[in-house]
């Protein structure tokens, strides 16, 4: 079994920061890199930012300059800091990772259940 776990999300005025966190635990021989998806009411998921294993970072053009991925994924953990929020940055945050699975050994995407980001005066 793996788990990704998210937290951090919240309600928050515009112009405000939010800290992103998400934990990989279980049955892992390897991460090979970790994303932030959004999901807004209505629209399709889409690729926020991400990380790969040797610390390249990737980030969707809406919103380079307010988002920052990091992470240790040599410990499971990524965080994405969201600075500078618009309304239409609200949407369910969710965290994938690739990763190959102890027991089988075999590679795939796993997903958290997302974390509720609502920018909002």
């Amino acid at each position: 079994q793996v788990q990704l776990v998210e937290s951090g999300g919240g309600l928050v005025q515009p112009g405000g920061s939010l800290r992103l966190s998400c934990a990989a635990s279980g049955s892992i021989v390897r991460i090979y890199a970790m994303d932030w998806y959004r999901q807004a009411p209505g629209k399709q998921r889409e690729l926020v930012a991400g990380i790969t294993s040797d610390g390249r970072t990737n980030y969707a053009d809406a919103v380079k300059g307010r988002f920052t991925i990091s992470g240790d994924i040599a410990k499971n953990m990524v965080y994405l800091q969201i600075d500078s929020l618009k309304p239409e940055d609200t949407a369910v945050y969710i965290c994938n990772a690739d990763i190959t699975r102890a027991g089988t050994f075999r590679r795939g995407d796993y997903w958290g259940q997302g974390t509720q980001v609502t920018v909002s005066s």
